[in-house]
């Protein structure tokens, strides 16, 4: 028997990425998966090559309407829901005096609101199921500190970190266990363009940056989503009963809490 045997599962921003590597992970571990993506072609592709009854669903998580519609699909494909990752997330930088309230507005949309009222969502139909659930969301160690030129990503990613506390405690007498997982550098597109930010505002040649940090780490090279598969597919199971409300490192060293 495989340990999410009979676990529907919801990850947000999963066409590609880190979300992906998840969907494939808890489908070989046997639940039914469904693909939330605002890119929906991408989403319709990475459930046609998981197979096994994955499912694309649209989801704008900056969207109410969106996010409700997405919950109730999934919820009546599958007969409710097991397990949510908020994963979808956006990323920013600038220096302080040059931010952008539009900069500013759209990542605490994502980041923060999107996790909060898709969690929020779920959450309902976990309860009106009445059999608890598991619901991850996708902090940062950038939440554990500030940086200099990322004060609003940080801030978004502090935020979640904070509401993951709040909701676990809230939801665990539901049996809705709520905790998260804060990876450190992760390579693959999405640090594409956060180094292309860095070039830009540190006068770098493109690359460099991505090199320095990787460099830095004490494991000794970037994290890949698969090195966070383990921690999902352990906070999504039965290991995980005795774990409320809390965020885990996994980040090769950069961070120790």
């Amino acid at each position: 028997m495989k340990r999410l045997d009979g676990k529907a599962a919801l990850i947000t921003g999963s066409a590609r990425g880190i979300g992906r590597a998840f969907a494939e992970a808890y489908a070989r571990e046997g639940a039914r998966v469904a693909i939330a993506d605002i890119n929906i072609d991408g989403a319709r592709q990475t459930a046609d090559d998981i197979g096994g009854g994955a499912i694309a669903v649209a989801l704008d998580v900056t969207d109410q309407g969106s996010i409700d519609r997405a919950v109730n699909t999934v919820d009546l494909a599958f007969g409710g829901i097991d397990i949510l990752v908020n994963n979808a997330a956006l990323f920013d930088a600038a220096p302080v005096v040059e931010i952008t309230r539009e900069s500013y507005d759209r990542l605490f949309a994502v980041n923060v609101a999107g996790t909060l009222f898709t969690l929020q969502a779920a959450a309902r139909v976990m309860i009106a199921r009445g059999r608890g659930g598991r619901i991850i969301n996708m902090a940062s160690q950038a939440g554990r500190r500030g940086e200099p030129l990322v004060a609003v990503y940080c801030a978004t990613k502090a935020a979640v970190i904070s509401l993951t506390q709040s909701a676990g405690l809230d939801l665990i007498r539901h049996g809705i266990h709520v905790n998260a997982i804060a990876p450190g550098v992760v390579d693959g597109e999405h640090w594409d363009g956060v180094d292309a930010l860095f070039a830009k505002y540190e006068h770098r040649p493109l690359g460099e940056k991505k090199r320095l940090v990787g460099a830095e780490v004490p494991y000794g090279r970037m994290g890949t989503a698969e090195d966070l598969v383990g921690m999902a597919l352990f906070l999504a199971g039965p290991e995980s009963e005795y774990v409320v409300a809390q965020t885990y490192n996994v980040d090769g060293g950069n961070w120790m809490s």
